[in-house]
């Protein structure tokens, strides 16, 4: 179409400065005869663009011409590039070369702002690409089937209909309706082994306005307070809300947050060494106490 065609002229025009009506021709596998009606329409529509004819000649647009005066405003082009950039986190290929065009268009060098990267430290190639093809499972409506690994270990396969990708408590999860159980499940991304796309496709939807709490992904919760040493002080302000910390007198935090209940509670405890105490409640203080005893025995 030549409105199509006209507007990647315009975009030729800005990232080349000057180019032949032989080499828009071929560009666009048009005659020569419709390169200059093209750049007839182009002036007639009030974008500043001529053909300088003989030697050195060519088609090219007025010197410090933007197209940003005439359709956005300052604020309007860079939320729309910064909305551009965050959908490019998630490597969609489409993206890109919109992003680059309406860069350079806005004459913006600083529209590569944000890197978001989904894997855990030390995953590869593959851990990245399986957000890749979650978004496009989600977006071309494509049930997947997987590998999936539960909070102890156990592995099953899984069949579902992807819906939503969601970031909660730390961790990614996908959801959708599961076909092996027949309803709708949160399944952690971390334990998603062997994703394959499947060539099913599917209609179901989201409802609009769909709020998730985090009892939907975890039915349990359990109330955990912590007395946690001062030398920790970078991980409890990462990991906690402020809300959830108050500092003893001693200069140590006392930490209370509501927490999926699992296995991995004592795990994640443990990662602070000697340097934290379950305080409440009292059944994971024994856990642990009795874990760090067997624990203990190993090295007598």
């Amino acid at each position: 179409m030549q409105i199509n065609r006209l507007l990647e002229m315009v975009y030729i025009l800005f990232e080349k400065k000057k180019v032949t009506a032989r080499e828009l021709a071929d560009y666009f596998e048009v005659s020569q005869r419709t390169i200059y009606r093209d750049v007839e329409a182009l002036s007639a529509a009030g974008v500043p663009v001529y053909a300088e004819k003989g030697k050195g000649g060519g088609i090219r647009l007025l010197d410090n011409y933007v197209i940003k005066k005439s359709l956005l405003s300052e604020k309007e082009q860079t939320n729309l590039l910064a909305s551009l950039q965050g959908m490019n986190v998630l490597n969609g290929p489409e993206v890109d070369p919109v992003l680059r065009k309406l860069a350079t268009l806005f004459e913006k060098n600083d529209a590569d702002w944000i890197e978001v990267d989904f894997s855990h430290w030390g995953g590869g190639v593959d851990e990245r690409e399986k957000f890749n093809v979650l978004k496009n499972a989600i977006l071309e409506k494509n049930s997947i089937a997987f590998d999936y690994f539960s909070a102890t270990g156990k592995k099953t396969g899984r069949t579902i209909e992807p819906l939503k990708l969601m970031f909660k408590g730390q961790a990614w999860y996908v959801y959708g309706f599961c076909l092996n159980k027949e309803a709708l499940r949160f399944f952690k991304v971390s334990r998603v082994r062997q994703l394959r796309v499947l060539a099913d496709s599917f209609s179901r939807t989201l409802p609009a306005g769909t709020v998730f709490e985090k009892t939907e992904i975890s039915s349990s919760q359990i109330r955990l307070v912590l007395k946690i040493d001062a030398a920790m002080a970078y991980r409890v302000y990462d990991e906690f809300d402020p809300a959830a910390i108050s500092k003893d007198q001693d200069g140590s935090f006392v930490v209370e947050n509501q927490l999926p209940e699992g296995d991995w509670v004592e795990g994640y405890v443990l990662s602070y060494g000697d340097a934290a105490e379950v305080l409440e409640p009292q059944w994971l203080r024994e856990a642990i106490k009795k874990k760090l005893e067997n624990s203990l025995r190993k090295y007598l």
